[in-house]
């Protein structure tokens, strides 16, 4: 079950995946893959419907099965369900970020835009930060207040990628090239947070190195991404 749950997030989310080659611990990683697993699962439903009812649905299906999870619960017979149990109750996973990234997706339905800043801030929160801050607590056990501006580089360089594949969610306010300036500051302001992580967590933002070539509107081979990861591990900087 481990081994099918890697092979999907590799096929779903390489970026991230390539990232958690970098835990040290297999445990560990397994529990990362988990939660990147779970966040995958609702961006697919999100994402991949055509009926807005219907992935609704099944959103809610996912929610229910969170809630009963952590309220001591069996999980669900689904393997990113099992998998997600294991990693809260190995690590004593906080509530508040596994349902902020629950209820992040909902808000992806209507596939309107952002009514303002704030809006937008709230949804890289959960569907970003919420994310990278349980990574940083399976890893090393830390607080990822910090690491909010990195979370939000990644999630808006997500929203661009979304985009340009015609679906557009920044505030209408923003100019063109407001959500590339977005990133290159947020990105500026998490260098210092980053450098300052444990070795053990660097692995939850290496992906970050990843960025500029996206920005420039490309995506790079898995043999480039593969080689600035390394880099940027060996460094500890993005």
């Amino acid at each position: 079950m481990t081994d099918d749950l890697d092979a999907t997030v590799r096929r779903a989310d390489p970026d991230r995946w390539l990232s958690s080659r970098f835990i040290g611990d297999p445990t560990k990683r397994a529990d990362v893959i988990a939660i990147y697993g779970f966040s995958q699962e609702l961006a697919r439903v999100a994402l991949g419907a055509r009926e807005p009812m219907v992935a609704e649905i099944r959103l809610t299906w996912w929610r229910e099965g969170l809630d009963d999870i952590l309220a001591g619960k069996p999980a669900r017979g689904h393997p990113v369900m099992q998998a997600l149990a294991q990693a809260i109750n190995r690590n004593g996973l906080a509530a508040a970020p596994l349902e902020a990234l629950s209820d992040a997706y909902f808000t992806d339905l209507d596939a309107e835009r952002f009514a303002d800043d704030a809006a937008l801030e709230q949804y890289l929160d959960g569907a970003s930060g919420a994310v990278m801050a349980l990574a940083a607590a399976i890893t090393a056990g830390v607080d990822a207040a910090d690491l909010r501006p990195a979370a939000h580089a990644w999630g808006l360089v997500g929203l661009i990628r979304r985009r340009a594949a015609g679906f557009d969610r920044f505030p209408a306010r923003w100019g063109a090239a407001e959500p590339i300036t977005r990133v290159q500051q947020t990105l500026a302001v998490s260098r210092a947070p980053i450098a300052a992580l444990p070795v053990e967590a660097f692995p939850v933002v290496a992906h970050l190195a990843l960025i500029q070539g996206y920005l420039a509107g490309r995506t790079p081979s898995e043999l480039e991404k593969r080689a600035r990861l390394t880099w940027a591990t060996l460094r500890g900087k993005v």
